[in-house]
């Protein structure tokens, strides 16, 4: 590895704001390589920003240019040519804390001196509201031993709002080829299998609490917005589908019961997500992709379908009926509210 870390930048149609988040990262300095994947952009001059930058970074930042493949193969493309010891991917329209990438980037030339390297450093996200102006800290300080290294054995409880994130994390990078992830292409939350499937890969774990990802949210056309998602649920669906394929959590458990325990919270979330929103459309189709979610866990994982489909979160997902439907959107809309996760 030439590089201590590498930065993929997946850029579609993002000439508007990319130069900020360019900006934030080459702050880390020449330890840092940019990959710039620019995904077809067509509607703007993102292609040829990306080659600009690279020509007035020519040590830093490189480009990529590829037919259109949607969020993840850009991250898919940015790991394959990684060349830095770890590995974060930083979306176009966000950026990253300078002051807190200076404490990470220090932490990190520590790490890669030591005899076995690190695998996962998690740092905190900052939800920036654009449509109020407001910020909301996303934190792990009571979940994670602070100023240490530690394994799945050592972590707390994570509260519902406190999943680990795409934000969260910067993985190893040859840990993350390890584990053989490759994010499906033209598919929307291709994030939620980024930070699901490499888990069990993952033999230390160090936490800084530091606020250093900033996630812009609000924008109308962003794909964590209500009405999108409604339209995009099929996708949704999708990777729950890939993720409940990913592992065996019998043998997680078995690994480690605290982490065996997280990914099944994980997939809950995500079975309780992919029903709200299908009950959200309320047609026939959608109503009917719900069951037939469900009854795919069923016949890959008996026993895991009975633990969702009863505790608390995935019930009020897959809860038949018109209360149900009822029931678990409005258990979404309270959830909103306090998370303010869209």
């Amino acid at each position: 590895m030439e590089k201590l870390i590498t930065f993929a930048v997946p850029c579609y149609n993002s000439a508007a704001y990319m130069d900020h988040c360019i900006e934030t990262l080459l702050t880390a300095g020449p330890d840092a390589e940019i990959i710039l994947v620019d995904d077809g952009s067509t509607k703007d001059d993102t292609p040829q920003k990306c080659d600009d930058w690279a020509e007035k970074y020519p040590g830093i930042i490189r480009a990529i240019h590829q037919e259109n493949g949607g969020h993840g193969e850009g991250v898919n493309q940015g790991l394959r040519h990684a060349q830095g010891m770890y590995y974060k991917v930083v979306d176009s329209d966000d950026w990253l804390d300078t002051d807190a990438l200076e404490k990470v980037m220090a932490k990190l030339r520590e790490c890669a001196r030591w005899p076995v390297p690190l695998d996962l450093l998690i740092a905190n996200y900052v939800y920036e509201h654009v449509e109020d102006n407001t910020q909301k800290v996303m934190g792990y300080a009571n979940v994670f031993p602070r100023e240490k290294v530690f394994t799945w054995d050592d972590i707390g409880h994570f509260k519902p709002s406190q999943y680990l994130l795409m934000h969260s994390v910067i993985y190893r990078t040859e840990m993350l080829r390890e584990s053989g992830i490759e994010l499906p292409k033209h598919t929307f939350y291709v994030d939620n299998i980024f930070v699901y499937q490499p888990l069990p890969f993952v033999k230390s774990i160090y936490y800084m609490d530091v606020d250093l990802y900033r996630y812009f949210i609000g924008r109308a056309d962003q794909s964590v917005n209500e009405s999108v998602m409604v339209g995009r649920v099929d996708q949704q669906v999708r990777i729950t589908r890939i993720m409940i394929d990913a592992h065996d959590l019998k043998k997680v458990r078995a690994q480690s019961k605290k982490l065996g325990g997280y990914m099944t919270s994980y997939l809950s979330m995500m079975m309780l997500i992919s029903s709200v929103f299908l009950n959200l459309d309320g047609s026939p189709a959608k109503l009917g992709a719900k069951t037939e979610l469900w009854e795919y866990l069923r016949s890959v994982d008996p026993k895991l379908y009975g633990k969702l489909k009863y505790r608390s979160l995935s019930a009020a997902g897959a809860l038949p009926g018109d209360f149900g439907r009822r029931f678990s959107i409005n258990s979404y809309r309270i959830a909103q509210k306090i998370y303010k996760f869209n």
